[in-house]
């Protein structure tokens, strides 16, 4: 009985390190899972946009196709000077839309006329990049444009001249992820996608690939 005992405490004082070890190999497993995964529009520019830029502007090296680098997305909350709520949510709701946690900007220059001080926390931003960066283009081409009323298309107009665009939204709660009842108020946001291209026109050639809806 006595030696019963023994094992069993031994089996006890195994099992531990054991579950541990499971557990470990599950979280891992989940790590890996994730490593793995590639969002949907990644895959497309691999095997669809990128084999057709590269006919269709001539390029002579694969190195020119352009490619997505980053998108930053940022709200402006100018209110936050007397109410402090404004900009939290703020950083709440661009956390909700983007999937990624947002910071709080700080103004770089004080304004006298709006009584702004230099260093003071007047916004909230997210730069995305890689998985996160095609979700949120994709989230933004496909459910949240669409939802804008009366929407025609978006302007060609916005590129900066070195194959970036910046685009304006008007109201926040086009993004599914914003509830309209639990916002502080409604309020815009502004979203710079950023490119390798090295003009405009490729840029442009380029977004319009991944269904971004340039007016006619």
């Amino acid at each position: 009985m006595a030696e019963e005992e023994v094992r069993s405490g031994e089996t006890k004082k195994s099992v531990k390190p054991a579950v541990q070890k499971n557990v470990e190999n599950k979280a891992s497993g989940k790590a890996s899972a994730s490593a793995c995964y590639v969002p949907r529009l990644k895959t497309i520019y691999k095997e669809k946009i990128a084999p057709e830029l590269f006919k269709e502007l001539g390029f002579k090296s694969v190195m020119e196709i352009p490619k997505l680098e980053k998108i930053i997305v940022s709200m402006g909350v100018g209110e936050a000077i007397s109410n402090k709520k404004l900009l939290d949510a703020a950083v709440e709701e661009l956390t909700l839309i983007t999937g990624q946690k947002a910071v709080k900007t700080k103004a770089k220059k004080s304004i006298a006329n709006f009584k702004i001080r230099e260093g003071q926390e007047i916004g909230a931003k997210v730069t995305l990049r890689g998985t996160m960066m095609y979700e949120f283009l994709d989230r933004l081409v496909n459910a949240a444009l669409p939802r804008v009323k009366d929407f025609r298309g978006i302007s060609s107009n916005s590129f900066d001249g070195h194959g970036n665009y910046a685009l304006g939204i008007v109201e926040q709660i086009i993004f599914p992820e914003i509830d309209f009842d639990k916002i502080e108020r409604v309020s815009g946001l502004n979203i710079v996608i950023v490119t390798t291209a090295k003009t405009d026109t490729h840029a442009k050639a380029f977004l319009a690939k991944f269904g971004m809806p340039f007016k006619k």
